[in-house]
């Protein structure tokens, strides 16, 4: 669960943000407009109303670290549902690489959707914005083969694929009602749009993806080193400063994408790190000859 903010303000209530809620099981998607000042009680009432009635109570729940979410409230929420609750970190976003990278995709589309000024004036001169034509986004999304599964979101969860209004329109009608007809080519608009910005972000994807990449071979037990790249605190000047430090002993493996570390007395950072930002940690001559290791005070190393 994660939010989408910034956006132009739109629908009568003059939404600005997202709520992006996916289900790791059946990788479906929905999107629920909101205000980015609502309560936690506000979230509370959307998730209840619009997630709970279609998919239950789950398990486990997946999201940063917004003060809503991390609120007396939700936390007592929680345990009273005896649901349990994974928080992403502010430099890793990966704490369940599936459902974040499913979250950042819908960002991305949700971005773009909005970026093509989907605004649809009808015969009436109403003026239909992203907030109205959301459900596009989401329906072209749930009905498209997902990766993993090798189908669509919505079969997995129907076992049969909605029919998509924009193809199921008899050009034969002697007749066609005019407010009909501008709904019929709005929707039609919408769900091309929809479907062009995930063509979109596929591809942009794809661009990105190193075929040379390779799975890091941890485990737990192994002495690593963590880059300082993300660390504002540390003594000395930037450019003489250690790129890691170290080294730390992996406790636990979270996923592919990220190992927890056992901190020291010093540390005070969060210890679940990504694997791009860590190391692995080799026996040097000073570690071998501990008469010959520097005398150096944790504090030297790092103060978070």
């Amino acid at each position: 669960m994660d939010q989408v903010t910034g956006l132009v303000p739109g629908g009568k209530e003059k939404f600005h943000a997202c709520l992006i809620i996916v289900d790791r099981f059946r990788k479906s998607m929905r999107c629920l407009p909101y205000h980015k000042e609502d309560t936690a009680m506000d979230t509370a009432l959307l998730f209840c109303n619009h997630i709970i009635p279609t998919c239950g109570v789950p398990k486990i729940i997946i999201s940063d670290r917004d003060p809503k979410l991390t609120s007396d409230f939700w936390t007592n929420l929680y345990d009273m549902l005896g649901t349990k609750v994974a928080f992403s970190t502010a430099y890793h976003q990966q704490t369940d690489a599936l459902a974040e990278s499913m979250i950042q995709t819908m960002q991305d589309i949700l971005k773009r959707f909005c970026a093509h000024v989907m605004e649809y004036k009808d015969h009436e001169g109403y003026t239909h914005d992203w907030v109205t034509l959301l459900a596009a986004v989401q329906l072209a999304y749930n009905t498209s083969q997902h990766s993993t599964i090798g189908k669509g979101p919505a079969l997995v969860e129907k076992e049969w694929n909605p029919l998509l209004l924009v193809n199921h329109l008899k050009k034969d009608l002697l007749t066609i009602h005019p407010t009909a007809k501008h709904f019929h080519e709005m929707w039609k608009r919408a769900c091309e749009t929809a479907t062009k910005c995930m063509a979109e972000k596929k591809e942009y994807n794809m661009q990105r993806w190193d075929k040379s990449h390779m799975e890091p071979d941890f485990k737990e037990g192994d002495q690593m080193l963590v880059s300082t790249v993300n660390f504002n605190k540390l003594k000395g000047p930037k450019k003489i400063r250690d790129s890691f430090v170290g080294p730390f002993t992996i406790i636990k493996l979270i996923g592919r994408n990220a190992v927890e570390v056992k901190p020291q007395e010093y540390f005070r950072k969060h210890p679940v790190f990504p694997v791009c930002l860590v190391k692995p940690y080799f026996l040097t001559d000073e570690d071998k000859l501990p008469s010959r290791k520097k005398n150096a005070t944790p504090q030297e190393i790092v103060e978070v």
